[in-house]
């Protein structure tokens, strides 16, 4: 079973995936597919509020704040790691539960990446918002280092995060029932 989406133009067909008996979702996964991370990273920035520093979470995301930086000319931008490295410094973290990851995950901020939002107008951006874990996640870190968030945007709001009034997105994305009809927003 497949659903075919509209984003910025392009049309892809998702594989329907099982989450649970009755909660099927539409895999869009970027990695590979330079032509949406192209047209989606336009889109995004046409929307994207006046900002100092843009921040993702590692991993999906990575490829569309890159083109977003590479587009807009940024020079920098930050990404909350899902686990430190030896080179981080003065790290700290938040917790998340994604409704694509069986088990709790942690999301790490380097502690000269917090120095570079302090004070900053900062933007977060994620491939697909759902639950809202991960961007609480991002939020959280966002806080603790001191900046300052103007916006939050992704390319895909999936089931009721379309009825969220606090991010942006491209395109909406339906949740599944296991015949592969949508469940109402």
């Amino acid at each position: 079973m497949y659903y075919r989406i509209n984003i910025a133009g392009k049309n892809r067909d998702l594989p329907l995936c099982k989450v649970t008996d009755d909660l099927y979702i539409g895999a869009f996964v970027m990695f590979g597919d330079v032509e949406i991370t192209k047209v989606a990273a336009k889109a995004l920035l046409e929307i994207t509020p006046e900002h100092d520093i843009m921040i993702t979470a590692e991993s999906k995301g990575i490829p569309l704040l890159y083109e977003m930086a590479r587009q807009s000319g940024e020079n920098n931008y930050v990404l909350a790691r899902k686990a430190p490295k030896l080179y981080m410094q003065n790290v700290f973290s938040a917790e998340v539960k994604s409704i694509t990851t069986a088990a709790r995950q942690t999301l790490y901020l380097d502690g000269n990446d917090a120095a570079a939002m302090k004070g900053k107008r900062v933007v977060i951006v994620d491939d697909v918002i759902s639950t809202g874990e991960s961007l609480h996640a991002l939020e959280e870190l966002v806080n603790k280092a001191g900046g300052i968030i103007v916006g939050k945007l992704c390319v895909l709001a999936e089931g009721d995060a379309a009825k969220r009034d606090d991010i942006q997105f491209l395109s909406y994305l339906p949740l599944f029932n296991a015949d592969g009809t949508e469940k109402p927003l």
